[in-house]
């Protein structure tokens, strides 16, 4: 998630658009095709329905470039079915097919430090350090990085807005609310929410860049709070980490037990 922001800027400042015309008969005809959500009414659909995106050359870049990324750490070499007429792109679903075959024969503290690896090779030599001069954990750092987390994280976790939150006692406009996170949507999977997106995320911010985050999923609505200052608590002491399966959606969920096996240690 965080190359996005040192290395991609120009390309997510607005949704790609292309247009056509044709003549003929006198008549004109025009095309328009809008990057991101596809929903007619721009917001994410409706809990238990699949929310429709049109992903762009750049978007589907970074899905390609993350993705084989992590592909070098799975144990699995086999790759979904290529499909469109840019195959050596990859479309959102190969993406997090990618995520869940980094998952198998792993466990949770393995799974997010494939993830750090993963944020640490997308990055510049010495961009860590250069980040801490940058960005000192502030509130003006903390709205900022608050504010171009909504256009760049689109094409990963769908669309979200800037929000008053109260950290240390001091409201700032340092909060994100993503309406319904398309990562957690298309996977399906608590594991990989927490292990491959939450946790390591988190980690990477306060512990690499010295910036205190805190990503609060909600697993009703598959809604998420990221609040940028605050630091995030162990573990053992997070909610997420007695959160069960969804059962009637998860590939890998295990009905027999109280709580997701992949936070498991």
């Amino acid at each position: 998630m965080v190359v996005l922001k040192l290395q991609s800027a120009q390309f997510f400042t607005a949704p790609c658009e292309i247009r056509s015309r044709k003549r003929g008969n006198g008549q004109k005809f025009s095309r328009i095709i809008r990057c991101g959500i596809a929903e007619a009414s721009g917001e994410p659909a409706p809990l238990g329905q699949k929310t429709k995106y049109n992903d762009g050359p750049f978007e589907k870049v970074f899905m390609t470039l993350f993705a084989k990324k992590m592909e070098r750490y799975a144990n699995s070499k086999e790759q979904t079915k290529k499909i469109g007429w840019w195959d050596f792109l990859y479309d959102y679903e190969r993406f997090v097919d990618a995520s869940k075959r980094v998952m198998q024969g792993k466990n949770r503290m393995q799974q997010q430090l494939v993830v750090r690896e993963v944020l640490l090779s997308m990055l510049p030599p010495g961009a860590p350090a250069q980040f801490r001069k940058l960005f000192p954990p502030t509130k003006w750092a903390c709205e900022f990085n608050a504010s171009i987390t909504v256009p760049f994280f689109q094409w990963l976790v769908g669309p979200s807005e800037v929000v008053e939150v109260e950290v240390n006692g001091i409201k700032q406009r340092s909060g994100v609310h993503i309406k319904k996170c398309r990562y957690l949507e298309n996977s399906g999977c608590v594991g990989m929410c927490v292990n491959m997106c939450k946790i390591p995320t988190q980690d990477f911010f306060t512990n690499e860049f010295g910036l205190p985050l805190t990503m609060n999923p909600n697993f009703e609505d598959m809604s998420c709070e990221m609040i940028y200052g605050q630091v995030p608590p162990l573990f053992e002491e997070d909610p997420v980490s007695k959160q069960p399966c969804y059962k009637d959606i998860c590939s890998m969920s295990n009905p027999s037990s109280s709580l997701c096996p992949k936070l498991l240690a």
